[in-house]
């Protein structure tokens, strides 16, 4: 890439996430239904059509550029050298650290487990975005137990890789929320880490008990 557009595709990037953190502001102090795009198109000092284009649904502003997206996990399970949840603890270590390395906003990385913390609180109390995020989370559980069902010698839509898959993902899900994730909203993102362990480990421990 020429130096033209590395500036170009930067200034792509900035844009793009100023109107992100805009109407993600927005949404947690007027509420997301009664949020406008002109609203956030003003917040963010771009023109409304700037932000059509980045993002043509509302609840992209949400959903699109998620690190801890399905395409993403799906590469990590295709390549794994090791069993599911190795590859589960991998991934999500290695995607927070490069949250945490990011340079896009030159800001503390604490600000993006607040973004994250706040988007969670969004997701859980409006219906239609809980429902939209619900999709995202069942193509991520059925990639975890088809690794974990490959890794036991059992189908993925048995009980075992099934229950497993639920808890990974319901338990990464939950860690925004919890009171221990909380006590960490001035960390880093990787200060997580140790939260994504117990919610690994403890699925693990599930798989390996089942039927005893």
């Amino acid at each position: 890439m020429i130096a033209g557009d590395s500036r170009r595709e930067r200034k792509k990037a900035l844009t793009r996430a100023a109107i992100q953190e805009a109407a993600l502001e927005l949404f947690v102090s007027q509420g997301y239904r009664e949020t406008t795009i002109a609203q956030i198109a003003a917040s963010a000092d771009v023109a409304t059509r700037t932000v059509t284009l980045h993002f043509p649904a509302k609840e992209d502003l949400l959903f699109a550029d998620d690190p801890f997206a399905p395409e993403s996990l799906d590469r990590y399970l295709r390549e794994r050298k090791s069993d599911t949840f190795a590859a589960l603890r991998d991934w999500m270590h290695t995607t927070m650290r490069e949250l945490d390395a990011s340079d896009l906003e030159q800001e503390d990385p604490a600000q993006l487990w607040r973004r994250r913390a706040l988007r969670a609180q969004l997701l859980m109390e409006d219906d239609d975005l809980r429902g939209h995020a619900r999709a995202g989370y069942r193509d991520l559980e059925l990639l975890v137990a088809t690794g974990i069902g490959e890794d036991i010698g059992l189908p993925a839509d048995a009980l075992v890789p099934r229950l497993a898959a639920v808890t990974v993902v319901a338990g990464l899900r939950e860690i925004y929320v919890t009171r221990e994730g909380q006590a960490k909203a001035q960390s880093a993102a990787s200060e997580l880490s140790g939260l994504v362990d117990e919610v690994l480990a403890f699925a693990e421990a599930g798989v390996r008990n089942a039927g005893k």
